[in-house]
C-alpha cells in the first residue's frame, strides 16, 4: 500500500500571529496531517506597490488595496518561522513553507528536507536555479501552466541539480470551479514527464481530493483554517479542522480500498461464497435410478455443492440413491 504524502496548507491563514500559526501547527497534527506548510517572504522581494489584488482576494477580504498593503499584515518574521520550526518537532509533524524569494530559501534552507514550488515560481528562472542547487527533493505545483512551461522548469530544475520531483497539478483559483479542475490532467503530466504526481487542491470541500487519491495522486496539499469566516484572502477556500480530519481520514481508507491489481476472492469473501452462491439441488423428490432433468433438477443455495456450472454434464445422469427437495445433489 502506498502512503500518500498529506500537506496542510496553512499558508496565511494565521493572519500575521504566531500564536494562531501554532494552532494551526496543533490543528494539522491532530487532525493526522503529515506536513503544516506555511509561507514565507521578504515583503518588498515578493511583490511591486504597483500589484493589484486578484479578484479573488478583493471578494474574499471585501477590501480593495494593493498586495502589497494586504501581504503586509499577513507575513510572519523569519525569527516566527524559526519558532514555528521548532514547535513542529516538539509535537510532531514535519514543517515545510514555500519560499517565495531568494532570500527566504536561503533562509529556509537548513530547516526543509524538500521544498514546495508554488505555482507563481514556475517561470521564476533564478528562483528555480537556487532551488535546484540545494539538490533536494521538489514538490512543484503546476497552476497556470501549459506543458511546454512545465517541461522548460523541469529541464532548468535538472540542469542545476534536483533529481527528485513531484509534479502537483492545481487550478489556481479560490475556490477552483469543479469544472476546471480537470483532474485527469494528472495522468497527462505522469505519462509525458515520468515523475510522480499530486493535486494540490484549491476547490470547496474533500470530494476532489478524495477522487485525486483514488486517481493515483502521491501528494495532496489542501488549504485549511481555524475558522473559514475569519478575515484573510484565503479562508473562504479553506477547509475548517473538522473538514480536513474528514479529508485525511478519506485518503486513508481509500489508500487501502486501492489495494492489488490482482483480481480474486478476498479473505473476506472467501467465507461468503458458500452463502451467496448456489448449488444443484432436488426440484422435488428423485428416486434411485431417476435419471437427473431439467424438470427435477434447480439450483439454490447454499454454494457448498455442485456447482451450476456443471450443470450440463449432470443432466442425463442417473440418482445413485434418494434425494428429497432441495436436498443437494451427489454423483
Amino acid at each position: 500500500m502506498s502512503r500518500t504524502l498529506i500537506i496542510a496548507e496553512a499558508g496565511v491563514n494565521h493572519n500575521g500571529s504566531l500564536e494562531t500559526a501554532k494552532e494551526l501547527v496543533r490543528t494539522a497534527k491532530a487532525c493526522g496531517a503529515d506536513i503544516v506548510k506555511f509561507q514565507t517572504a521578504k515583503l518588498d522581494s515578493l511583490v511591486s506597490k504597483f500589484a493589484q489584488m486578484a479578484n479573488y482576494q478583493k471578494k474574499n477580504t471585501g477590501k480593495v488595496e494593493s498586495q502589497k498593503e494586504m501581504l503586509s499584515k499577513l507575513l510572519l518574521s523569519f525569527g516566527d518561522f524559526k519558532e514555528l520550526a521548532e514547535y513542529c518537532k516538539e509535537i510532531g509533524i514535519t514543517f515545510l513553507s514555500t519560499p517565495f524569494d531568494i532570500e527566504s530559501i536561503h533562509f529556509l534552507n537548513d530547516m526543509l528536507d524538500i521544498w514546495k514550488v508554488p505555482s507563481g515560481e514556475i517561470t521564476n528562472y533564478p528562483y528555480l536555479v537556487e532551488i535546484a542547487k540545494t539538490k533536494k527533493k521538489i514538490i512543484l505545483s503546476t497552476g497556470m501552466s501549459d506543458m511546454e512551461e512545465i517541461r522548460e522548469a523541469l529541464n532548468l530544475l535538472k540542469e542545476n541539480g534536483a533529481n527528485d520531483i513531484t509534479l502537483l497539478h492545481c487550478t489556481t483559483e479560490y475556490p477552483a470551479p469543479f469544472e476546471e479542475v480537470n483532474l485527469n490532467v494528472m495522468k497527462t503530466l505522469k505519462s509525458e514527464f515520468g515523475c510522480k504526481v499530486g493535486y494540490s487542491d484549491h476547490t470547496k470541500g474533500i470530494e476532489v481530493s478524495l477522487a485525486a487519491v483514488a486517481m493515483g495522486a502521491e501528494v495532496i496539499e489542501k488549504h485549511f483554517t481555524l475558522d473559514c469566516n475569519m478575515e484573510g484572502p484565503d479562508h473562504k477556500a479553506s477547509l475548517e479542522p473538522d473538514e480536513l480530519k474528514a479529508l485525511v481520514d478519506g485518503i486513508r481508507n481509500i489508500e487501502k480500498a486501492k489495494g492489488i491489481s490482482v483480481k480474486k476472492p478476498t479473505i473476506s469473501e472467501i467465507k461468503n461464497r458458500v452463502v451467496a452462491r448456489k448449488s444443484i439441488v432436488a426440484a422435488r423428490n428423485i428416486k434411485k435410478g431417476e435419471r437427473f432433468s431439467i424438470e427435477n433438477l434447480t439450483t439454490k443455495r447454499p454454494g457448498n455443492g455442485i456447482s451450476p456450472m456443471r450443470w450440463n454434464e449432470i443432466i442425463g445422469m442417473t440418482a445413485k440413491r434418494d434425494f428429497i427437495e432441495d436436498e443437494l445433489i451427489e454423483v
